[in-house]
């Protein structure tokens, strides 16, 4: 009974707005053309559960994904190449092709440092989890999205996001792909302390100390706040040149 009433729950949930939808900056060649195996995907998505979260993290971007290229191998005859992977609330960890998200509004969040050794045990991480799915008998999971604008506390907004079942990883796409960082001790937004030397002769000597977050923890907007990733835009990529716009002269007139 708890296992089809969460699979209503969860198609209601998925279910887009049809409001409020922000277009795509980039075409699907651009998109393609800029990304890179690690880079995360960040999407503002229109569903009843995307609404839910942009208000609980106050962000624009509600939904992720990790570019993962070739790591699941060449694609059937007749199929695309699945070429992101993400967690979706009605079929679970999945590889999906560029394309699903080609008229979305997005965001490229790029790693930097990272050597490609990393970037594939990242790639690797995430992979390994294909085929993981939510667990729909967890209806708290859900019922938590059901109320848009939810009356919680700002302080208490992102915990609100991991309280349920204790596996977040399968509900909030964010959660799996911070993981995966994680497993190489990557940083996203760690906690910052302030450690005293232990040395007699520097008393008064501080250290920034990182303290690894909880990936339940994480949402879509941290990756792009983070001062660890960095911001891709397909279109500066690409060249752009301000000088080979065509712009309306009609228009030049109106204030």
């Amino acid at each position: 009974m708890f296992q089809a009433l969460g699979k209503s729950l969860a198609r209601f949930l998925s279910r887009p707005r049809g409001r409020g939808v922000r277009l795509a900056t980039s075409g699907q060649a651009e998109l393609a053309a800029a990304l890179k195996k690690g880079d995360v995907l960040l999407l503002e998505g229109n569903s009843r559960i995307s609404a839910v979260i942009k208000y609980l993290t106050q962000s624009s971007w509600s939904h992720a994904a990790l570019f993962i290229g070739d790591a699941v191998g060449p694609p059937l005859p007749g199929e695309e190449a699945k070429v992101l992977l993400e967690v979706d609330i009605n079929e679970g960890v999945r590889a999906i092709p560029l394309s699903t998200y080609a008229d979305k509004h997005t965001r490229i969040c790029r790693p930097v440092g990272l050597s490609p050794q990393n970037i594939n045990r990242v790639v690797g991480h995430a992979v390994s989890r294909l085929g993981h799915r939510y667990d729909l008998k967890n209806i708290f999971d859900l019922a938590r999205y059901l109320i848009p604008n939810p009356p919680i506390p700002s302080r208490w907004r992102r915990l609100a996001l991991s309280i349920g079942s204790g596996d977040p990883t399968k509900a909030i796409c964010s959660s799996l792909i911070a993981e995966a960082f994680q497993s190489v001790r990557y940083p996203i937004l760690p906690e910052v302390f302030l450690k005293k030397s232990q040395d007699p002769n520097c008393k008064d000597v501080y250290k920034e100390v990182l303290h690894i977050r909880h990936h339940s923890l994480f949402a879509p907007r941290d990756f792009d706040v983070s001062p660890y990733f960095q911001i891709v835009k397909p279109t500066v990529e690409d060249g752009f040149d301000p000088d080979a716009l065509s712009w309306d002269s009609a228009g030049d007139n109106i204030r």
